[in-house]
């Protein structure tokens, strides 16, 4: 009899595992590349940022997902399909697979490296703050918001979110998106919301009624320390060849400017946003 079971329970783990092999990133990560071929198509998960990834007309664009769609022709894989996730569920929703990459121009930090793999740095860039007309409250950085008592807005676990964490600004508003820290200014409910530069001046410049005004950029200083975000695409760590496959191509794009240019300038992106090359993901992960 307990052989009998025994041989049932063997037959059935070798059945689940059949299964498993089956799905598109369970067949054995080093065969992830492999299947995205197969298959003719990577999904990313975005969050909805303009000019990074974000909705228009129906479609998925941004400077993230053209530059997603130049290296994954490179590496055959003719198709980029794109799933909406709030900024706080996109590496959670990576390491639960329902998704084979973020494309949201992500910031490599240490507590992010621990979670999932980063790629080369792919977009350097400051930080500004969307506040009301006339900027009430004469806001121009992360300091000036502690030091005037100003309500700040920071989409949840963005690196704006872990500024105000640093540096104990009380009660910043979190919101789950661009879109809701942009209501969070024209409504009242914060005086300034903090983001990319380009993110900011891009929403401004593509919204004609938006009455809000975007400050100079800046680069925070956390802890005397002046911050060097660079944004990349993030992996499951377990998938160290598809991201070493992407690295190789990716590389090419961000050597040639021109090239660089013609993915992401469309989308307001200039060659001041190409990371320099001593700035690695190493040196990010770390802190440094």
């Amino acid at each position: 009899m307990r052989i009998k079971s025994a041989a049932l329970l063997t037959a059935a783990v070798l059945a689940t595992t059949a299964v498993a092999g089956c799905t598109k990133t369970d067949s054995g990560d080093s065969d992830t590349l492999a299947s995205l071929r197969d298959a003719g198509t990577v999904t990313v998960a975005y969050a909805d940022e303009a000019p990074y990834s974000f909705d228009k007309d129906g479609e998925v664009t941004g400077a993230t997902i053209a530059l997603h769609r130049e290296v994954f022709k490179r590496l055959g894989v003719d198709e980029v399909k794109g799933v909406k996730t709030d900024w706080a569920g996109l590496i959670p929703g990576l390491n639960a697979k329902r998704y084979d990459l973020v494309s949201a121009g992500m910031s490599i930090t240490p507590e992010r490296c621990g979670q999932a793999a980063f790629s080369v740095p792919e977009i350097n860039y400051t930080t500004a703050l969307m506040v009301k007309p006339g900027n009430p409250k004469n806001l121009s950085n992360m300091d000036s918001i502690k030091s005037s008592g100003a309500h700040m807005a920071a989409i949840t676990g963005a690196i704006e979110n872990n500024y105000a964490d640093e540096l104990s600004i009380p009660d910043p508003l979190l919101v789950k998106d661009q879109q809701s820290g942009i209501d969070a200014v024209t409504s009242g409910r914060a005086d300034a919301f903090a983001l990319t530069a380009v993110s900011l001046n891009y929403a401004k410049e593509n919204n004609p009624g938006l009455d809000v005004e975007v400050t100079k950029p800046f680069i925070a200083v956390i802890n005397g320390k002046e911050q060097n975000p660079a944004g990349a695409t993030v992996f499951r760590k377990a998938d160290t060849e598809l991201r070493d496959a992407y690295n190789t191509e990716v590389k090419k794009i961000l050597s040639d400017k021109a090239e660089y240019m013609r993915i992401l300038g469309p989308f307001g992106f200039t060659e001041e946003n190409i990371p320099d090359p001593s700035l690695t993901t190493e040196k990010l992960c770390a802190g440094e």
